[in-house]
């Protein structure tokens, strides 16, 4: 679909968070968050351009750091981007909105959508374990007030990863103490990945 606005993208009532738990930040506790939030009467589409400025719901959010050993994979949001708020920012997650699109077929309509959001970003050619750890919610910033993130650890086996998109410029691999030291030109989801030490191993 080619007017992102128009993109109709998985949202939950903001109440339905804030009756779980609201919180500001990295919350590893995945047990008491997920299967809520993915029951599909907490579920419905909006319009991008409306939930995207439309605080009483939470877009719902897969962020996937691909680590391997560790390291993890990190880029810059350039301008190509849809989330033009994020530019010129660091990040080590992939992932994005799931769809309205990835409902159709007769498999889970979360899992599609991730697997499609890092298919289109990320060429992946190593194998590897997924775990989730936490969610991700920031209030202080218009970006993060939409948004509720779903953080997905896919440990690799090899470092064999390429960017698809032209919007991650100056990506790769880097130790994960490195990325720590240099925090501060991060977005704030990296930011309290990093500071809450839940890229660890397992």
């Amino acid at each position: 679909m080619s007017d992102k606005s128009e993109e109709r993208v998985l949202v939950i009532p903001t109440a339905v968070f804030h009756r779980l738990g609201a919180f500001q930040g990295f919350r590893g506790d995945v047990v008491a968050y997920l299967p809520r939030l993915l029951d599909p009467a907490n579920l419905s589409f909006l319009p991008r351009g409306r939930a995207e400025h439309d605080p009483s719901y939470k877009q719902l959010i897969p962020y996937v750091v691909l680590r391997w050993r560790d390291e993890a994979f990190h880029y810059t949001r350039g301008a190509a981007g849809t989330e033009t708020r994020l530019t010129a920012l660091r990040s080590i997650g992939v992932g994005g909105h799931i769809c309205a699109e990835d409902g159709a077929g007769a498999g889970d309509l979360y899992r599609t959508g991730l697997l499609r959001e890092v298919a289109e970003e990320v060429d992946l050619q190593s194998g590897y374990a997924e775990r989730v750890v936490g969610l991700i919610n920031d209030d202080r910033t218009p970006v993060g007030q939409v948004h509720l993130g779903v953080v997905h650890v896919f440990e690799l086996e090899q470092p064999r990863v390429r960017r698809r998109e032209q919007a991650l410029a100056e990506s790769g691999f880097a130790p994960l103490a490195e990325l720590r030291r240099e925090r501060a030109s991060f977005e704030t989801w990296s930011q309290f990945l990093l500071d809450a030490g839940a890229l660890s191993a397992p």
